[in-house]
């Protein structure tokens, strides 16, 4: 089964530390996290001051509960499926469950449940992970094709994508 201790260093290396790019639709981010996520785990009330101060400890619960959990990562036998999925939820949201979802042939309800990780599971691991990674390229590509101003991040996340190697 994949195991969140083999995906943490890649999302750190691809995260770095704090920006507030008024291009980013995200806003401000520390670590990858947006104020808003933030805001969802730890109140409401926070700031982008409590966002800067993120400790290790309160990242790592927000990326097991809001994004590995999210995926069931525990669940997944392929560690390079679990990994290519959950890094996708965490750049992209939901539609790192439904694209894949759809590729599956399951429902696209945004659930991983039963029939997504049983369809998941069952798969050819490797022929299945270079379709989503395509996808996820195709996805990118499509969100600068809607919106040129986030032009600047694409080579970023073309970057990124590639970055991600099947391995088991």
């Amino acid at each position: 089964m994949a195991r969140l201790e083999l995906l943490v260093p890649f999302i750190r290396k691809w995260e770095g530390g704090f920006a507030d790019d008024p291009a980013d639709r995200g806003g401000a981010t520390n670590m990858g996290v947006t104020l808003a996520t933030f805001r969802h785990f730890y109140g409401a009330g926070c700031t982008v001051g409590d966002l800067l101060a993120m400790t290790e400890v309160q990242w790592l619960h927000i990326f097991k509960t809001g994004y590995w959990d999210r995926w069931q990562g525990d669940r997944i036998v392929s560690q390079s499926l679990a990994d290519i999925l959950v890094d996708w939820v965490w750049a992209s949201g939901v539609h790192g469950i439904t694209r894949p979802q759809r590729i599956l042939g399951v429902d696209t309800d945004g659930i991983v449940g039963e029939r997504t990780l049983s369809a998941l599971n069952g798969s050819d691991y490797e022929r299945l992970f270079h379709r989503i990674k395509a996808d996820r390229i195709v996805f990118v590509e499509n969100i600068v094709r809607r919106d040129p101003s986030q032009r600047r991040f694409l080579r970023g996340w073309l970057n990124r994508i590639d970055d991600m190697k099947f391995k088991d």
